[in-house]
């Protein structure tokens, strides 16, 4: 793997403002590649790779919703937690329209436009976690409480069970 430049987007200023300490970590990005081959990558545990999915629910408000890389979202279960009838993943372009990041890149921080996040509870459990920094091939990782007071995240228990 040659070089990188670490990126600096809007997620990494929103990191920076809220004095988090993070690591970054480029890799290269494949197409589809998803957590396991970030995992790969980085050398770490998919299990703390955590994904940032953009879901909307009956209403078609947009909301963030962070899991582990290996776990899968009750769909069901996140509609219960966020008082909603139903909840579903947003098409990627309106994905974007909503975070304002492509998706493949999608950081929790510094969307486009607000959103209410919702944290997998046992993300907290981690020492550390990777998650996007903004950008496709681009990680950053931090302490689990430090992206969960940025974020403001609101805890839920809404993982597939395996």
């Amino acid at each position: 793997m040659g070089k990188h430049k670490t990126p600096v987007t809007p997620a990494v200023h929103v990191l920076r403002a809220a004095g988090v300490e993070f690591g970054n970590h480029p890799y290269r990005y494949v197409d589809h590649g998803g957590t396991a081959q970030c995992a790969r990558e980085l050398g770490v545990d998919e299990h703390a790779v955590v994904k940032t999915l953009i879901m909307e629910d009956d209403r078609q408000q947009p909301l963030v919703v962070l899991m582990h890389g290996d776990r899968e979202v009750s769909t069901k279960a996140l509609a219960r937690a966020v008082g909603a009838k139903a909840v579903k993943p947003c098409a990627p372009a309106v994905a974007g329209r909503h975070s304002g990041y492509q998706v493949g890149g999608t950081s929790p921080f510094g969307t486009r436009h607000s959103m209410p996040v919702y944290m997998e509870a046992t993300i907290l459990e981690l020492p550390r976690i990777w998650i996007n920094g903004g950008s496709r091939g681009y990680l950053v990782s931090m302490k689990p409480g430090e992206a969960a007071r940025v974020l403001a995240a609101v805890l839920v228990n809404v993982a597939q069970p395996e």
